[in-house]
Parts: structure tokens; C-alpha cells; sequence
């Protein structure tokens, strides 16, 4: 028992070492590990005595500093200014490792020394394969319950939205249309007029995946079938792509995401982005009965993680006004929290109605939703 209690101690040495808080412990802790392995009797319960000091004082410093680290998925650009907003609110700094793929496969290696304590990402259905893996903790905060409406939540406290970008239609800017439901696209009156990236990007098999919650399989594949019939082109590119080509005639819809024509019509996409952007407007459809879908960027406590009540904070304040409104600005995407301010971009779309479907619930379908994907052959 007592060697596992050292091993433990050594482990969390090494874990906070490795993570560049307490280098000038090193040489003394490879030391002490040389003396505790290769010298036997009184000398190895020296240096055993010896290492446990040093063990108790990292973990001491460790459990007082007042930090918390993040494993991000997005770009660091876009949070920047919110870890910043933080740290002036709270004094708490904020150490960011940025990941572009692999943040689940990375956390897992790293085991019970992970120094992560938060994990941040787009898409759901990511955030539920991180807790599908064991990588997550439950959180019970009244303040993130309050902040983000059910649906947009993990049932057991695992991960929060923190964002949202709607999954809308683009439409020419002078056709006479004002709204639409999602059960519309497959209206052969729209042959040949919409425009739409691969069915098998997350975008659209979430979107998929949320038609199967409301309606079922058999009728979400003959809504396939009927879209697909309707398409101007093949299912291919990018979300932009079905501005551009709305104003090159190519079709007269598209379905696309929310936060794209914030980046079009602010010109930070370039001066062709901004031409298409300007040339469409957004309908806010909906589900027969229901709302418009929506993805979102989210967060969790990592399992292992050593800052605990930094990483709590971290995610209180990211839902709280200051914060909501910064990301509103910084991606042009819709704050999570019931009120908070929308980008001027953002809001003239108008009111946002979200679907009521838990997105735990659509992630649980999207496999169905890839399946009728290739049955109906959407992409070929």
C-alpha cells in the first residue's frame, strides 16, 4: 500500500514537472528516484522520506496556484480575448494547448496525469464521445444551469454549450421569400435550385440526425431522396460555397451555417467573400412543430483535472454576460445564454427559435443519419 501511495505522489511530481510549473524541482526529484531505486535499507527510506517532502510541497504549491489548464479545439484567435477577459476578472491565468484533431486520443494517453482541466470543442457530438471515453466529470453549477437551456447540456453536468451556430438557408437576396421549414427542401418545386456541402460533413448529418428525432428513419429518407432531387449541383464544397453560388445563378437556395455570413459581410474573408455575402439573406428555418437546429462549441471538466475549482470558474464565466458577448463578436455566433447581446450581423436575421430536441438525443441518431446518407446516394 505504501509504495502505491509513493508511486501515486512520484506520478504527481512527474505530471507537474512535465507541465513546466515546477522545473527547479526536477534535478531533485531525478535524484531522490535514483537514490529510492537503486539503494536498499536506511538510505532508500531516506530518500523515500525525501521524495514525499517534495511531493507534498508541489502538491501544496499546485493546489494554491491559481491557474487551469486549457486543451482546445479552437482556434486560439477566436478565444483569446475571453481567456484575457478572464484573467482580468479573476486573476486566474490561463494555459492554453491548442489541438486541431486528436484532443479525445491525446487526454486519453495522457491518463490520470493529464493536466488538463478543461476540454473545449465544436460539435456535440464530439463532446459526448468525450464523455462516452470516461474523459469528463459531472459539474452541478446553478449558475451553468441557468445560463444554458437543457437541450444545450449534458443531462449529468458532463459538458455545457457555450456557443451556438444555427444549420439555416441561404437565399438570394431579392427572391420574395421570408420563411421556410426544413421539410420544405424536399418540395419538388425546388428542383434544381439548392445548393448544399457533402451530406456526410457533421454539419449535415447533425442536421439529418435531428430530422430522424422529429419525424423517424422511413420518412427522413424519402426527405433525402427528395432534397437530393433538388439539388443545383452535386453535394460538394464549402458552406460559402453556397453563397457564391447563389450569386452566380447557380441556385436559388442553400443550406449552410449561421456564422459564415458574419465572416462574408465583414469582409474578413476578402472583398469576393464580402460581394457574396451581401448578395444573400438568412431564413431561420424550422422543424414542422419545431425549432431551428443547432451545433454548438462547448466545454467539460477534464476527470483528472488538478484545478478543479479553476476549471468551474472558468466555465461559470464563460456563460456569464461579459463573456456571452464577446464570443457573439468574436465568430458572430449566437450566445447560449436566453438574452445576451447579438452581433448586428447575427441579429438581423431575426429571432432565433432553437429546436427543443436535446442534442445528446440528435448525436444518438447520427449514425442512422450517415447510413441513409449512402442509401440515397446524397453525395454521388
Amino acid at each position: 500500500m505504501r509504495d502505491r501511495r509513493e508511486g501515486a505522489s512520484f506520478r504527481r511530481c512527474r505530471r507537474l514537472i512535465f507541465y513546466g510549473r515546477h522545473p527547479r524541482y526536477l534535478i531533485h526529484i531525478l535524484m531522490i528516484q535514483n537514490l529510492a531505486g537503486s539503494s536498499g535499507g536506511k538510505m532508500s527510506i531516506i530518500a523515500r522520506s525525501a521524495l514525499a517532502l517534495v511531493a507534498v510541497t508541489l502538491v501544496t504549491g499546485a493546489a494554491h496556484a491559481d491557474e487551469v489548464n486549457l486543451y482546445t479545439t479552437r482556434e486560439p484567435g477566436l478565444i483569446q480575448p475571453l481567456l484575457d477577459a478572464f484573467k482580468s476578472s479573476t486573476g486566474i491565468t490561463v494555459n492554453t494547448v491548442f489541438l486541431k484533431d486528436g484532443l479525445a486520443e491525446r487526454v486519453a494517453s495522457e491518463g490520470e496525469n493529464s493536466p488538463a482541466d478543461i476540454l473545449m470543442t465544436v460539435d456535440a457530438g464530439n463532446l459526448v464521445d468525450l464523455k462516452d471515453k470516461g474523459l469528463t466529470q459531472p459539474i452541478d453549477s446553478k449558475v451553468l444551469k441557468e445560463a444554458v437551456p437543457a437541450q444545450l447540456r449534458d443531462a449529468d453536468g458532463d459538458w455545457y454549450a457555450l456557443s451556438m451556430r444555427a444549420r439555416v438557408v441561404y437565399a438570394d437576396k431579392d427572391m420574395e421569400i421570408d420563411k421556410i421549414t426544413y421539410e420544405e427542401l424536399s418540395d419538388p418545386k425546388w428542383k434544381g435550385k439548392i445548393c448544399i456541402r457533402a451530406g456526410q460533413h457533421p454539419y449535415n448529418t447533425a442536421l439529418f440526425a435531428d430530422y430522424i428525432a422529429h419525424h423517424g428513419v422511413a420518412k427522413t429518407e424519402e426527405w433525402l431522396a427528395g432534397l437530393k432531387a433538388n439539388l443545383a449541383r452535386k453535394a460538394a464544397g464549402g458552406d460559402r460555397d453556397g453563397a457564391k453560388d447563389i450569386v452566380g445563378g447557380i441556385c436559388d437556395l442553400a443550406v449552410a451555417n449561421s456564422y459564415y455570413v458574419g465572416l462574408m459581410r465583414s469582409g474578413k474573408g476578402g472583398e469576393d467573400q464580402k460581394v457574396w455575402g451581401e448578395g444573400i439573406k438568412v431564413l431561420l428555418p424550422t422543424f414542422q412543430g419545431g425549432g431551428t437546429q443547432v451545433n454548438i462549441s462547448g466545454a467539460a471538466v477534464a476527470k483528472h483535472a488538478p484545478h478543479k475549482e479553476e476549471a468551474v470558474k472558468l466555465l461559470e464565466y464563460l456563460v456569464s454576460d461579459e463573456a456571452q458577448q464577446i464570443y457573439a463578436k468574436a465568430n458572430y455566433e449566437y450566445p447560449v445564454k436566453p438574452g445576451a447581446p447579438l452581433d448586428p450581423i447575427v441579429e438581423s436575421f431575426g429571432e432565433l427559435k432553437i429546436d427543443t430536441v436535446p442534442l445528446s438525443e440528435i448525436v444518438s441518431h447520427r449514425k442512422q443519419a450517415s447510413e441513409l446518407v449512402d442509401k440515397v446516394g446524397f453525395d454521388n
